[in-house]
């Protein structure tokens, strides 16, 4: 999801974390939290929901019966160092569109509304989000999320979906797998979940590409053409 407006000018003083939980916990809209600037949650486009209603509804199925829960974009993930100071503004709440929680789900505080040991994160990423989502978000939940297995990138703009694995928690090391086309698959390792890219953006519609724009023409002309071809020659009036 995006981080899109300040909610203060660059120089008025940083909100710490406890600020921003007051300030989010009575706001009717979400937002959120980096380093001790609060931004507001873009909306977001008709493909980016189906892609997230498709993702819910294949891998809330598929855990169906296991011991991880499947949440949506409204649960807030906290990735940062432990505060030392009340006055502590360095950290990231973020509000991923898909979080899987393997085993105890473990709170920031006693409102139970911050996660800080997702299994699973799952971002639909767009054109002002995937810059963030790549490099930003993913730096911190590296870094400050040892319970963080597997990142999943899913793409809004063409079929595809990359992972990022790490074969143990705290593990430096992390895999990189990708699909893409439609008629391909993808497993979640963590929570041996398949995604079928048919299934993920089942009624999503993309533009052609440019290279389909330009061959449709080209296959037009050559039909044309081998019409013509086919046509019996007149015979010349004398």
């Amino acid at each position: 999801m995006a981080l899109a407006q300040r909610k203060q000018a660059s120089s008025e003083p940083l909100y710490t974390e406890a600020e921003y939980l007051a300030f989010e916990r009575a706001a009717d809209e979400r937002h959120e939290y980096l380093d001790g600037v609060i931004y507001a949650m873009a909306g977001e486009s008709p493909e980016h929901g189906e892609i997230s209603v498709n993702l819910i509804r294949i891998i809330s199925t598929a855990l169906l019966r296991t011991p991880c829960s499947t949440y949506t974009k409204d649960t807030k993930v906290r990735s940062g160092p432990l505060p030392k100071l009340r006055t502590h503004t360095k950290g990231l709440f973020s509000y991923p569109d898909i979080v899987v929680v393997c085993g105890e789900r473990k709170y920031l505080d006693e409102y139970k509304d911050v996660l800080i040991n997702p299994t699973v994160i799952i971002e639909v990423l767009s054109d002002s989000t995937e810059k963030k989502d790549r490099r930003q978000k993913f730096l911190r939940y590296q870094q400050y999320l040892p319970s963080l297995v597997d990142y999943v990138l899913v793409s809004q703009e063409e079929p595809a979906i990359e992972i990022f694995h790490r074969p143990a928690p705290q593990s430096p090391q992390w895999e990189y797998t990708a699909a893409s086309g439609m008629k391909s698959r993808i497993v979640i390792p963590s929570v041996k979940c398949t995604l079928k890219l048919a299934d993920v953006y089942y009624r999503v519609t993309f533009p052609p590409t440019e290279e389909a724009r330009e061959d449709k023409p080209a296959k037009a002309r050559k039909a044309t053409s081998a019409t013509k071809k086919s046509q019996p020659a007149k015979k010349k009036s004398k």
